[in-house]
């Protein structure tokens, strides 16, 4: 099936997609290898590897209602790219300088006919985060390029990450050359790393917030925006009676100016989380009104009137060194300027088995049931992907 969103998808998955599946820097900071430390100085290296076997089989009912079914094979890559980083630190009396850097590879990039390119390979190397932190009694301040602070947690507490996750083949994600989707689309919106100055408060029992001033994604080539993006998150986690338990909001605001017309582009995440004898229990959504309505990409800045909604249930059962998990999330879209247009409702339900078999490599079974329809033109896709894998972090 053609995608119905080819014109806007194709170049912002080229240019700007490898990292979908985001923070993979805050899994290795517990398995980073140490090269250099004298002195207060500090220098580390994290790496992540995956490779996953995908069957997909899709149904797909087009405007005018024909239906059409393929099956599809892929060895792919999973929600979080392949991806080396590098660490830096300084301590200098009551400050401390740390410096990240990584570096995101795709390796989806077998079939090159279905691109511009023939020959040679097609790697998507791409920089996503390169910024300094400074910190000390008072805070931090990250200076330089990172993830945003809207649906941040909500995607970094996905249990999914590691794994693989929805493929719409309404996006394109079925034969695309970077990553599957993980919830995004059906549960949050993708924080696409941004410049940014963000200064985060210490921690103070329990409680922390993060405020950030970041580079505004524009609606259009000619668009204004006099102000930068603004995104924060505050979280609180405390145990209670050997229960853990974690809850989060953050949020974001921008204004744009196209054609003398201003846009307020705005959204409200949130989520909880609770641990308790290997269960973890996770309820985590969005709101949002001209942000991410294309595929969930939060760059993707439009009309308030296009709104979204999301909201993303899981459960999962750690015992040794096998964890279960079941997953259940959904987003709806709407343009409340054209209801003619109908809404439009991305789900996946998923079922995942991850085994540590060593440290540093887990495998992955998981099996994801996606589908979309528009409760008014007859668009409408069915997608059940099975995938197997095995993720090497160092």
């Amino acid at each position: 099936m053609d995608t119905i969103m080819d014109t806007i998808m194709k170049p912002t998955l080229t240019k700007s997609l490898i990292a979908t599946a985001v923070l993979a820097a805050s899994w290795h900071a517990n398995a980073a290898v140490e090269i250099y430390n004298k002195d207060g100085t500090t220098f580390s290296a994290d790496g992540l590897i995956n490779i996953f076997y995908v069957n997909s089989s899709i149904e797909a009912t087009d405007i005018s209602g024909a239906v059409s079914d393929r099956d599809q094979s892929r060895i792919k890559m999973g929600f979080l790219p392949n991806n080396i980083g590098f660490n830096y630190g300084k301590q200098l009396d009551d400050l401390k300088i740390e410096v990240r850097s990584s570096f995101w590879v795709s390796i989806n990039d077998t079939d090159l006919s279905r691109g511009a390119t023939a020959l040679g390979t097609n790697s998507l190397i791409d920089v996503r985060q390169f910024y300094a932190k400074l910190s000390g009694d008072w805070g931090s301040v990250t200076l330089g390029k990172d993830f945003g602070l809207f649906n941040r947690t909500n995607i970094l507490g996905d249990e999914l990450l590691l794994g693989y996750g929805q493929t719409s083949d309404t996006f394109g994600l079925v034969d695309g050359g970077n990553v599957s989707f993980g919830n995004i689309s059906t549960g949050y919106s993708y924080p696409m790393p941004k410049a940014q100055i963000t200064y985060r408060t210490n921690d103070m029992n329990g409680f922390n917030v993060a405020v950030g001033v970041m580079d505004p994604s524009k609606s259009a080539a000619d668009s204004s925006e006099d102000t930068p993006r603004v995104e924060f998150e505050a979280s609180y986690t405390t145990e209670l009676n050997n229960v853990g338990v974690k809850g989060w909001l953050n949020g974001l605001s921008q204004t744009s100016e196209v054609q003398g017309i201003e846009q307020d582009q705005s959204g409200l995440g949130y989520g909880l989380n609770v641990k308790f004898s290997g269960l973890s229990l996770t309820a985590s959504g969005y709101s949002s009104e001209g942000v991410g309505y294309v595929a969930g990409l939060d760059n993707i800045v439009g009309a308030e009137s296009n709104e979204s909604d999301g909201s993303l249930l899981q459960v999962s059962y750690t015992t040794g060194d096998n964890r279960f998990v079941i997953s259940s999330g959904e987003t709806e879209n709407q343009d409340t300027a054209n209801m003619a247009a109908g809404i439009t409702t991305h789900k996946n339900v998923a079922l995942g088995y991850f085994r540590t078999v060593r440290p540093g490599i887990i495998m992955v079974a998981e099996f994801n049931n996606t589908e979309s329809e528009n409760s008014i033109t007859s668009l409408a896709e069915d997608n059940k992907t099975f995938s197997i894998g095995t993720v090497v972090t160092f």
